[in-house]
């Protein structure tokens, strides 16, 4: 898998077909994923990120990750702010 195959709006799935995020942009070895699809509650309006490594296969317009889409979401990173001065 090329990481420069991965671009904006692509959609992330989990092995199962289901949604997990969509791209925002790749930082490093982790996708942005885009705060539209950051959860609810805590995580709502929070980029999310997945890690390269979950990435299985880049297929048209998808990115399909080796895990389920349950499963990959526990492994999300959430974007880390910097502390109230």
């Amino acid at each position: 898998m090329n990481a420069s195959q991965i671009k904006e709006h692509m959609e992330v799935i989990g092995a199962d077909g289901a949604h997990v995020g969509t791209v925002d942009r790749v930082e490093g070895q982790r996708i942005k994923l885009t705060k539209q699809d950051s959860g609810e509650g805590a995580h709502k309006g929070h980029h999310h990120y997945v890690s390269l490594g979950l990435v299985a296969d880049v297929e048209g317009d998808k990115v399909r990750l080796s895990a389920n889409g349950a499963v990959a979401v526990t492994f999300e990173e959430e974007e880390k702010g910097s502390p109230a001065a």
